[in-house]
């Protein structure tokens, strides 16, 4: 699964082949963030937008909102620091999820217009209307849909979510594994670094909990490039990520010599696009674009560029998360 989720003013993320180093992708990426906004440089589906009358050919555009039909624009708020999902290449945000985001746009007849920020604020920019839609590799849970904080107290409204995408998390560990790291067990006594904010941060307290007295370190960063790092300089024996991501990093960064994927994948859960729950019919006109692009393909052509066909969803869900 995935997850990140603090932000500055409280409130409730995950990541084939592509030759570039993802350790420098994600660091030129994260030097776009601010502090807490999500005012970088962004990305589109589109290079201009259609004009009305042509939008309105887009089979689903009678179905959003009266707003957006008018603007010709989704405004949409990523991390754009997590390849192969979303990454910053050349001053544009590409991945898996601008990709998937360009196939909805021919179904919606409207520009999907990225714009990075850092993770834990992406949902507040949903609250704020900032944001239209969260495409961010977001896992989807009930914390996040019911807008509860790590304690369970309510501090949002919460957000809804069409599952998209499938992924379980991975361990990252130095080229060579020095310190024989096979699962989470195995980093008892140790210390782990981890991006600030993600249920990957959640699980590493959750088995800091289990190893007690052989106390697990847990060292949490803005960013995932900075979590990675720290392990590639042994400050850390482990960070943690979605399957997809980890393998992309293992495989790109230092020319596959920094890192490696160990043990199997746990905690197997949904990606989500993020919705305010003020806007059903937005919600539920995105899932059925999903669902059009499953039928006719176009989704499964995204995965596979980019490696991840086994992350597949069969079709599109509402709020399936756990």
């Amino acid at each position: 699964m995935t997850a990140r989720s603090t932000r500055c003013t409280t409130a409730a993320k995950t990541r084939t082949s592509r030759l570039a180093a993802v350790a420098a992708i994600a660091v030129a990426g994260s030097m776009l963030l601010t502090a807490c906004g999500d005012q970088t440089e962004g990305g589109s589906t589109k290079e201009g937008g259609d004009s009305t009358a042509a939008a309105s050919k887009a089979p689903l555009f009678s179905k959003l909102p009266a707003d957006i039909q008018k603007a010709g624009v989704i405004k949409v708020g990523t991390d754009a620091s997590y390849a192969p999902m979303e990454f910053t290449e050349g001053g544009k945000i590409v991945g898996v999820d601008p990709d998937i985001a360009q196939a909805l746009s021919k179904q919606l007849g409207v520009e999907f217009k990225f714009t990075s920020g850092t993770f834990d604020g992406l949902i507040t920019s949903i609250y704020t209307g900032r944001q239209d839609l969260i495409m961010s590799s977001m896992t989807d849970n009930k914390k996040r849909q019911e807008g509860l904080d790590d304690s369970g107290k309510k501090i949002g409204k919460g957000i809804d979510f069409v599952d998209y995408f499938s992924s379980g998390v991975s361990l990252l560990v130095k080229k060579g594994n020095p310190q024989g790291v096979n699962s989470l067990d195995d980093l008892c006594g140790k210390t782990v670094a981890v991006q600030r904010g993600t249920i990957y941060e959640d699980t590493f307290k959750a088995q800091a909990a289990k190893c007690g007295a052989k106390k697990l370190t847990i060292q949490a960063f803005d960013t995932d490039a900075e979590a990675q790092t720290r392990v590639k300089a042994g400050g850390a024996v482990a960070d943690l990520n979605d399957y997809p991501v980890a393998a992309y990093i293992a495989k790109t960064s230092g020319g596959g010599n920094d890192f490696e994927v160990v043990g199997s994948q746990s905690d197997v859960g949904l990606f989500g696009i993020g919705v305010s729950k003020d806007e059903p019919q937005l919600r539920d006109a995105v899932k059925e674009a999903l669902d059009a692009i499953i039928k006719d393909g176009s989704y499964a052509e995204v995965l596979k560029k980019w490696n991840v066909e086994g992350s597949a969803v069969k079709s599109a869900t509402i709020n399936a998360g756990k």
